[in-house]
């Protein structure tokens, strides 16, 4: 009686096909665990150190899908005083006010899904090669989105904050005199409000508790993503390890 052989390499494609598409859904997996693109940026007509009466343009991306902005809150770089800014253009009825430490622009809210653009005028850009511009987006629901994190020594940042790079001054640009302080005027706040401006010390603190709670999302989205992908890992050795102890199995009873 004639023994048939049964050849192991089928069961080694198998297992090849097997580790290859597990190498898929991590591929996958790690994809959905990267950082999102940045959702406010700022843009400018005269990006240069020094340059004066500067149009600066600032659009933010709508994430909510069931309320629309209603107010964006800037803190202005070094170098830049909140009464050297002028509104330029903005959503139909939203106003401009200064802050101690930069400004806000919020009006009635926005349509669901509808991007927030506004442009200031800037008196003179300070001498630097790259400014930020920490930006807080309010909802008409009372979400808050912080864009508030600056550019460190490594790693990508989740919520940037909107960074404008600048080409060095022009030869024989000098600072112009500081602006005297923003005083209210119908073309910055039509109308008073009741509601108190917080101090510089307010600002700080508040700007700070944002960063700590965006580092510790971060650390959060970080762990759920190492979870996710040391489950993939794990299921790819059970599953090449039963692969082979198939193939090993049945090339043995061949040889038998």
């Amino acid at each position: 009686m004639s023994i048939v052989s049964m050849s192991p390499y089928p069961l080694a494609r198998a297992g090849r096909r097997i580790a290859l598409a597990g190498a898929a859904a991590l591929t996958a997996t790690i994809a959905l665990a990267a950082p999102a693109a940045a959702h406010a940026e700022v843009e400018a007509d005269k990006a240069q150190a020094l340059a004066e009466n500067v149009t600066l343009t600032f659009v933010s991306e709508a994430e909510s899908d069931s309320a629309g902005f209603t107010e964006l809150r800037v803190v202005l770089p070094a170098g830049i005083a909140p009464g050297d800014v002028t509104l330029a253009e903005a959503p139909e009825d939203w106003k401009l006010k200064a802050t101690s430490d930069g400004y806000t622009v919020s009006g009635p809210a926005l349509k669901t899904g509808v991007d927030a653009e506004h442009k200031i005028k800037v008196r003179q850009l300070p001498d630097a090669k790259q400014i930020a511009f920490k930006t807080v987006e309010t909802y008409s629901d009372g979400e808050v989105s912080r864009w508030i994190e600056l550019p460190t020594d490594g790693g990508e940042l989740e919520q940037p904050a909107p960074l404008l790079e600048l080409k060095a001054a022009a030869p024989g640009a000098e600072p112009i005199a500081p602006s005297p302080s923003a005083e209210p005027s119908e073309t910055t706040t039509p109308t008073p409000t009741p509601t108190p401006t917080s101090s510089a010390t307010d600002s700080d603190a508040d700007a700070a508790a944002s960063e700590t709670d965006t580092e510790a999302a971060g650390d959060d989205g970080d762990s759920s993503a190492g979870l996710v992908i040391g489950g993939v890992v794990v299921a790819l050795l059970v599953l090449g390890g039963g692969a082979w102890w198939l193939v090993k199995r049945r090339g043995t009873s061949a040889e038998s």
